[in-house]
């Protein structure tokens, strides 16, 4: 707490420096939004490999288990578009530190969790802080200079995977070695230091204000919470129920885009979005993410924990070899290489998962994929709208991302009950061909050229 305290007194002891000089605010920025990105999407996938441990650890089922991973992605599936708006209407900055605020106080949760029902409520808070996301987006964009942003996009949007790569790499041997409890102390470190980070950015510029669209957030968590709940409760409940369920979840979005398209200031601009070059993305990011998600979700099931780093490094190396490609590929050209390596390997898990280097040439397959298109999400989104939509409309990639996986996550969890993988793997394949599919629908542009 001491040293804490210490680098604290230390970096505001900086912060009228970093504020006059334009080179050290963007180094500020840039080490502020990717040590918060990457925190808060490594606490997203951290749980995946402590699932079992989770289940054996608080006596709830194996699915039920899933929901530690579920909570965080429907807190961070409502919350993101909220911060988004927020930071548009009220400064980038401001919102970015309360939603490392919610990240510090939901990790400690965590981390201290005695019962199941705290853990989730943790996980749950943490997941508020997934808004950093499109305030990360905002706050480059106006710090970064223009012929190094798309590059810099592309670095934050492979983020949302790195960190999550990460997140799983480092689980395993934590788990194993210290319990499942250790997983949050070291994502409490990197909260913290994001916190003191993104207490030295430049104070936000005067904004004219606005109101925050609560009725809809209300909505869109409802249809979430049911969509997620149809999918991981379908064996349990019975076919009937998730039928309704699905009904109550398309109801619920029919009724969402009534009172967006109606609201004065709504939480999501539906026209905007409804724009080709912003709904294209959003609809493959969804997709894309349940394909990859899925397999991710699994891969840890499939191979013994004391083995999951050497399954997952080769995966977690190639995609940071991967993620700079994609500025130089283009928005368009990369996100079908990607779909394209990430049908090849959900085609090979199909028919060898057996053997550890099967997992591990099948993960530099994902690694390429996972790279290139969740890379080239942010630069495509970034580059449909103005400078003023840019919170909102990354904010709902990031809903799309956030969905997606929880969707693959859950799906996941349904389909190796029964403990036969292959299928389980064609399910992903088939979605990942889909993604390749509607890729046709991307605007077609030239290939950026740039370096972070």
């Amino acid at each position: 707490m001491w040293v804490l305290a210490g680098l604290s007194a230390l970096l505001l002891l900086f912060r009228r420096r970093i504020a006059k000089g334009p080179v050290m605010t963007t180094r500020i920025t840039l080490a502020a939004t990717l040590v918060a990105s990457f925190a808060a999407s490594c606490a997203q996938t951290i749980v995946i490999a402590a699932l079992p441990a989770f289940a054996g650890e608080f006596g709830v089922s194996g699915t039920s288990a899933t929901w530690a991973l579920t909570a965080f992605m429907l807190a961070s599936a409502v919350s993101t578009p909220i911060a988004g708006r927020l930071g548009d209407l009220f400064g980038y900055r401001r919102i970015a530190l309360v939603c490392l605020g919610f990240f510090v106080v939901g990790t400690l949760l965590c981390a201290l969790a005695d019962s199941f029902p705290l853990l989730l409520t943790g996980r749950a808070v943490t997941g508020v802080s997934c808004g950093v996301f499109p305030l990360a987006f905002g706050l480059v964009r106006r710090a970064v200079p223009p012929g190094r942003l798309p590059g810099v996009v592309a670095l934050l949007s492979a983020m949302f995977g790195i960190g999550g790569s990460a997140g799983m790499l480092v689980a395993a041997p934590l788990v194993a070695c210290l319990g499942s409890a250790w997983l949050f102390w070291p994502l409490l470190f990197l909260g913290i230091l994001g916190l003191l980070l993104a207490a030295l950015l430049p104070p936000d510029e005067a904004r004219t204000g606005g109101r925050v669209d609560f009725g809809g957030a209300a909505l869109l968590a409802g249809a979430l919470a049911a969509l997620l709940l149809g999918i991981s409760e379908a064996k349990a409940w019975g076919t009937a129920a998730a039928i309704a369920l699905f009904a109550v979840a398309a109801a619920l979005f029919a009724a969402f885009g009534v009172v967006e398209l109606r609201t004065r200031e709504p939480l999501v601009d539906l026209r905007v979005l409804g724009r080709r070059a912003v709904a294209a993305p959003n609809l493959i990011t969804v997709v894309v993410a349940a394909a990859i998600f899925g397999v991710v979700t699994v891969i840890p099931r499939l191979v013994a924990t004391d083995r999951l780093v050497l399954a997952l490094l080769p995966m977690v190396l190639v995609m940071l070899v991967a993620t700079p490609l994609s500025p130089r590929l283009g928005g368009r050209r990369s996100v079908r290489i990607g779909a394209l390596f990430g049908i090849a390997s959900c085609v090979l898990l199909v028919f060898a998962h057996d053997e550890l280097w099967q997992v591990c040439v099948a993960g530099v397959l994902l690694g390429v994929g996972y790279g290139l298109t969740f890379a080239a999400f942010g630069t495509l989104v970034v580059e449909a709208v103005g400078a003023r939509d840019t919170g909102v409309a990354t904010g709902v990639n990031t809903i799309a991302r956030t969905a997606g996986g929880a969707i693959g996550a859950q799906l996941a969890a349904v389909l190796i009950t029964g403990g036969d993988y292959g299928p389980a793997f064609a399910v992903f394949g088939l979605i990942a061909v889909a993604a390749l599919a509607v890729t046709s629908a991307l605007p077609k542009r030239s290939p950026v050229v740039s370096a972070v």
